[in-house]
């Protein structure tokens, strides 16, 4: 085996030269990893270059066909930790945050939710975000911001209920199962308020 392959991001040239993502179609069924919506695709047109991206509620992770259970393990943890990292520093403006409630509702809602307006706020300090049914806008609030996508895209489609459900009962809560990671989600968002609540210790003398 040669040594490890270079990460990279989907459609980029293998050092073998194999590239494109119709080339790096799998030579067997593609193969869902043990990480839970992810799916790995091993090819023989890659040697040395490993890539992800995401489709739709799954990452996809192409690796090289020869790559070792172990090393496949490895590369996944690896490939997941560098798209959440690149996740984190991008900020989608106001335009494109109408597009993907635009893409969401669709994906979840057959389009039925149809969001007038689309933005970020800074006065929502104690909600992560809000709507207004009779005026058809969503705020999300700017601390969203660097959150993971799949956090970011949750309030969205939580918000977008609420354009078909204004209240927190059961139909709206049936609603939102059409997200899958909703759990997921809402766990991240309560570790952050919990962890605001900590108390801050001193700083230790000399800091």
């Amino acid at each position: 085996m040669p040594a490890d392959p270079s990460p990279g991001i989907a459609g980029e040239t293998s050092a073998s030269g194999a590239g494109t993502r119709r080339r790096d179609a799998p030579d067997r069924p593609p193969r869902a990893s043990a990480t839970s919506a992810v799916e790995v695709r091993r090819s023989s047109r890659r040697s040395r270059t490993v890539s992800a991206y995401r489709e739709g509620d799954r990452t996809i992770v192409l690796i090289p066909a020869r790559m070792s259970e172990a090393e496949e393990q490895r590369w996944v943890g690896v490939m997941l930790d560098r798209l959440a990292a690149q996740e984190s520093r991008r900020v989608l403006g106001d335009g494109e945050l109408a597009e993907r409630a635009e893409r969401l509702s669709a994906q979840y809602f057959e389009g039925r939710a149809r969001p007038a307006s689309v933005r970020w706020v800074t006065n929502q300090n104690t909600r992560w975000g809000s709507c207004t049914p009779a005026e058809g806008s969503i705020r999300l609030s700017h601390r969203l911001q660097g959150m993971p996508e799949y956090v970011v895209d949750y309030v969205l489609v939580h918000e977008l209920a609420h354009l078909l459900v204004p209240g927190h009962g059961p139909r709206f809560w049936r609603l939102l199962e059409a997200y899958p990671r909703t759990e997921r989600a809402r766990g991240y968002l309560e570790g952050v308020v919990a962890a605001d609540r900590l108390p801050q210790l001193p700083a230790a003398r000399g800091e």
